[in-house]
């Protein structure tokens, strides 16, 4: 179940909360409808009940607020809008790449794919689904970790009338088998049919919580909202006169003074109550339609107009059956008539006929409350009730401390959580880049790319070998294989916030180290294939193009290749680092031209430029420090890295990863502390 305590968003400049303090509860086996008209803060409370937002207020998910929950997506599903995913993307491979995240089996994708019922749909695009099978596909995602509890915003919206009534069955499924459904609608019908409790919002507020039958009863129906404090009398007088004149007219005592008559006008009532000496205090038609000025009241008299209540209908909120629901304010009720003004009241009828004629009859409990208040405010025998003594009236400032000391302490505010990270980042990360053929093309483009220019440098001639495999001229800053790694390296992140699929309820990315670590090693495969294709693929091309000659490997392939994979690789972490802090694909590939364009002169200049003292010989004192005779070699191969590194573009690219690593753990840690 759910129980939301005292949500209210902070204020934006001087503008009132989109949601202040609203309570309600959600039982398990029921769907739960937030009703309200556009801009009524339904979207505001799910977020704050989410901990997507900043507010105060606390949610419980089962006793639970979220971020006690290990594992989120297995106890709350979330739908917020549109299924984010990439549009290439398949919907298949959406649900199997979200498994990975959940940490749930595959066959769970096409299991919810056979009860949303788009199994014949499973390999089409996510961009070319219709907007019921959108709907549909959010549905599966929702469903794909087998929550208890569904949190969905306006579901229904933009859908048929056939696409919604089996959303609608869907939800009653899920909450047949004890799960718990809260959902959202700005139609009054839709909730009425739809959900076992409509809780309505107006302006940020709770203006009600009723069951469904009460909610379709009182909100759906036009009314004569009436105030006496004869009310008892006044509601059998009525009755009896809708019995007489054989009319369908349902009068409801809503508590205290206060009266809600159906299928009666203002004028009828108010003659009624003139004839029998009745006293008014506000006689006015309401309407519960929930649309443009819903809730203000037509006051049949100027007296009468002071007397409402600000323009909102006063609904009575229905108690929970559970014993810790909150409670929502009920509408004040006028004073009691003082009896001196009145000396003479009028006798009551003794006679108690049904109250509803051609309507449902109401319930034994409401019957019962309105002839105990009858025979509260008006013995059986037909004498008039004795005056009670004036209660003696207590000092002002007594009062005022007193509700001082009642009122509740703030709730507590509300964090925005970060996001959870994917169970199994490696798997997600590998169905994530294989998913979608932007990989595939960027590393055709390359290829080609890289083989033509290096037939057009063969020909052109003044390039040295090493740099004719690479495809990489002295005017590019870099060659055609490190560019294509860095755009890969970039996308990796890139595509999370573009079409943030793992956290598509936060729109963000979590930033934990398990996930950056499946993408740095994911981006280092891809780049280093990518590095020995390019070789590969230049070779042939020399080789068909003008012969063995220029296709020859080498004497010193070894370092040489070492520093190609090196470069290759480093640039595609390059990538995947800067988008994952400046979270964009086009900020991760200008972090990674910035390398030779800016960071190596910058680097260049620092170690070649004028000083009173050099480091001269520092490589050879290195060596002699760091590099001792280590077992099989391995001194070796310490010093052709460290041979790597010392160049131009091999220190600068080092000094580049190593600014973004830090600029991302820091980003991450800021994030968990906050």
């Amino acid at each position: 179940m759910i129980q939301a305590f005292g949500l209210t968003s902070n204020p934006r400049k001087e503008l009132p909360p989109a949601a202040d303090d609203v309570s309600f509860e959600a039982r398990a086996g029921r769907i739960t409808a937030l009703l309200g008209a556009s801009g009524a803060g339904k979207t505001t409370v799910l977020r704050l009940m989410l901990e997507l937002q900043q507010g105060r207020g606390i949610t419980h998910f089962r006793g639970r607020p979220l971020h006690r929950i290990a594992h989120p997506s297995r106890e709350v599903g979330v739908l917020l809008g549109d299924v984010p995913g990439h549009p290439a993307r398949t919907v298949r491979g959406h649900l199997r790449m979200l498994c990975a995240a959940a940490g749930v089996p595959v066959r769970r994708a096409d299991e919810v794919l056979e009860a949303v019922g788009l199994v014949s749909l499973r390999e089409e695009r996510l961009g070319t689904l219709s907007r019921g099978m959108d709907r549909r596909l959010g549905l599966a995602c929702v469903l794909l970790a087998d929550p208890h509890t569904l949190v969905l915003d306006d579901p229904a919206d933009g859908l048929s009338t056939r696409e919604g009534a089996w959303l609608h069955g869907m939800l009653r499924a899920h909450a047949a088998q004890g799960g718990t459904v809260l959902f959202t609608t700005s139609e009054p019908k839709e909730a009425a049919r739809t959900a076992d409790r409509v809780v309505t919002l107006e302006q940020g507020r709770l203006v009600a919580d009723q069951e469904a039958a009460e909610f379709s009863r009182t909100r759906l129906r036009p009314r004569v909202a009436v105030r006496s404090p004869h009310a008892a009398r006044l509601a059998v007088l009525l009755a009896k006169q809708a019995r007489t004149s054989q009319l369908s007219v349902e009068v409801v005592h809503e508590g205290g003074n206060r009266l809600s008559v159906y299928g009666g006008t203002c004028a009828d009532i108010g003659e009624i109550a003139f004839r029998h000496g009745i006293v008014v205090h506000q006689l006015a038609d309401e309407v519960g339609d929930m649309g443009p000025g819903a809730g203000r009241a037509r006051v049949s008299g100027p007296e009468d107009r002071d007397r409402v209540d600000a323009g909102r209908i006063p609904v009575t909120r229905e108690p929970s059956p559970s014993s810790g629901a909150p409670t929502a304010p009920t509408a004040e009720p006028c004073p009691p008539l003082d009896p001196e003004a009145h000396p003479d009241p009028p006798k009551p009828v003794t006679d108690t006929p049904s109250l509803s004629f051609g309507q449902p009859q109401l319930p034994d409990a409401e019957r019962d409350e309105l002839l105990d208040a009858s025979s509260a405010g008006h013995p059986r025998d037909g004498s008039p009730a004795a005056p009670s003594q004036p209660r003696p009236q207590r000092p002002v400032h007594a009062r005022t401390d007193r509700t001082l000391d009642a009122l509740p302490p703030l709730p507590p505010p509300i964090s925005v959580r970060p996001a959870p990270s994917p169970l199994r980042p490696l798997r997600y990360e590998i169905r994530r880049a294989a998913g979608v053929s932007t990989g595939l093309l960027t590393g055709a483009v390359t290829l080609a790319v890289s083989a033509v220019i290096a037939v057009v440098l063969a020909r052109i001639g003044h390039t040295s070998q090493p740099r004719l495999l690479a495809a990489w001229p002295h005017e590019l800053p870099l060659p055609p294989a490190a560019l294509g790694a860095g755009l890969l390296g970039a996308l990796a992140f890139g595509d999370e916030f573009r079409h943030p699929a793992l956290a598509a309820d936060r729109g963000t990315v979590p930033r934990r180290l398990g996930l950056l670590a499946a993408k740095l090693l994911v981006s280092s495969a891809t780049a280093l294939v990518l590095a020995v294709l390019t070789v590969g693929c230049d070779a042939e091309a020399l080789y068909l193009v003008y012969g063995r000659e220029l296709a020859q490997v080498p004497a010193d392939w070894l370092p040489l290749g070492a520093s190609w994979i090196g470069l290759v690789v480093g640039c595609a972490w390059a990538g995947v680092l800067a988008a994952g802090v400046f979270r964009s694909t086009t900020a991760g590939l200008a972090a990674v031209g910035a390398v030779p364009l800016l960071v190596v002169p910058v680097v260049h200049k620092l170690v070649n430029g004028p000083s009173v003292r050099t480091a001269a010989g520092l490589p050879a004192r290195l060596r002699e420090a760091l590099l001792p005779r280590w077992p099989f070699g391995g001194e070796h191969y310490l010093e052709a890295a460290l041979k790597v590194i010392s160049q131009p573009v091999g220190g600068a690219l080092t000094l580049s990863l190593t600014a973004l690593l830090c600029a991302y753990l820091l980003t991450t840690l800021r994030s968990r502390f906050r």
